[in-house]
């Protein structure tokens, strides 16, 4: 997704949060120092079926949709169980806030973490970024990209690694681990799980695809 397309998008998020614009370009402008150009060539999804690995509660229940796809991008915490099943992940997509150390392994045997950059995680960005392997880091932001710094649409771990297997070229996404309806997450996560849940119904139109893990869901999602 272009940064034109995103912005508005982007602009409704900071409203309905109460984000600060000027923070996250900061944390961004701080994680810049830290990144370098990454070959998307490495990726590359194109023909495959993708699994956007979520962290919910029934992820285990749906590794069998991971373990068949051809490439895993996984959330945050995802990785680490998915890992524990004997299933690769091609990519980590996290804002730092959980499992961090996992990240640091990944890059040091030369495994991908997309690593995100936004105005409430600065002191982990300072943190953690400059112990990973640059050469196995994309780092991204929900403001506009600068530099080595890319943004490809998306708000939460999740959703953003849809946003990256669309770029990437893939052909078909799958959902293992997603919980729409956690009743064990709080109130913020529960509305970005929310927002998450209507970026997918975006990303879904404009692939012309339907998402399994919006089924029986769509008629009661506020569409962007």
């Amino acid at each position: 997704m272009d940064f034109d397309d995103w912005e508005p998008i982007y602009e409704a998020i900071l409203a309905d949060f109460g984000f600060d614009r000027t923070a996250d370009e900061t944390v961004r402008d701080r994680a810049a120092a830290y990144a370098t150009p990454f070959d998307l060539d490495r990726l590359d999804c194109a023909g495959d079926t993708v699994a956007v690995a979520g962290a919910g509660p029934s992820l285990e229940a749906d590794a069998a949709l991971a373990r068949d796809a051809d490439r895993v991008f996984a959330a945050s915490t995802a990785t680490d169980r998915l890992d524990d099943l004997g299933v690769a992940v091609d990519a980590m997509v996290t804002d730092l806030d959980k499992n961090p150390g996992t990240g640091l392994a990944r890059t040091d045997r030369g495994a991908v973490v997309v690593a995100h950059a936004h105005g409430d995680n600065g002191d982990l960005v300072d943190e953690w970024l400059p112990r990973y392997d640059a050469a196995h880091t994309l780092v991204t932001t929900q403001a506009a990209p600068v530099d080595a710094v890319a943004n490809y649409g998306g708000f939460t771990d999740g959703d953003r690694a849809a946003f990256l297997a669309d770029a990437c070229g893939a052909a078909n996404l799958v959902f293992p681990g997603w919980d729409f309806d956690d009743p064990d997450v709080d109130g913020m996560k529960a509305r970005k799980l929310d927002w998450a849940e209507r970026l997918l119904h975006l990303l879904e139109r404009r692939r012309g695809e339907r998402f399994a893990v919006l089924d029986g869901r769509r008629d009661d999602i506020d569409a962007l």
